[in-house]
């Protein structure tokens, strides 16, 4: 399970980092600076969620049920999450009604909690 939590980390770090890079320099010249503003969220949670998982991975005892979901929270919540937010944030470059997309951004955002909230729970049990 440790394995699993730090590829998972190692790709969330990776894909934040190409596209805060695509973001800081290609998009803007795409997107709107509103929408530019919301994508940089979505790679700041992912970036967030990248190095709290890289920290769980080395030191979580994943024997704990509370651990291994605060795996599942974070990981699904930041890929709804942030996924969502950039997909929105390119809808009027692409000429395509993502609007669907608006209540995952917030399903995303209860999961990582949850995931947070487990990780809390883990601690105090641990």
């Amino acid at each position: 399970m440790n394995q699993t939590v730090l590829i998972t980390a190692a790709l969330f770090g990776i894909t934040a980092i190409l596209l805060g890079a695509f973001g800081a320099h290609a998009f803007k010249k795409l997107i709107s600076e509103e929408k530019l503003q919301s994508f940089e969220v979505g790679v700041r949670y992912q970036m967030y969620a990248a190095l709290s998982l890289l920290i769980i991975g080395y030191v979580g005892d994943f024997s704990m049920y509370s651990m291994r979901l605060s795996y599942y929270g974070i990981s699904i919540g930041t890929f709804l999450f942030s996924t969502s937010i950039y997909l929105l944030s390119f809808g009027d470059f692409w000429k395509i009604r993502l609007r669907f997309l608006g209540p995952i951004t917030p399903l995303g955002g209860l999961i990582l909690i949850i995931g947070w909230i487990s990780l809390l729970v883990s601690f105090i049990n641990g």
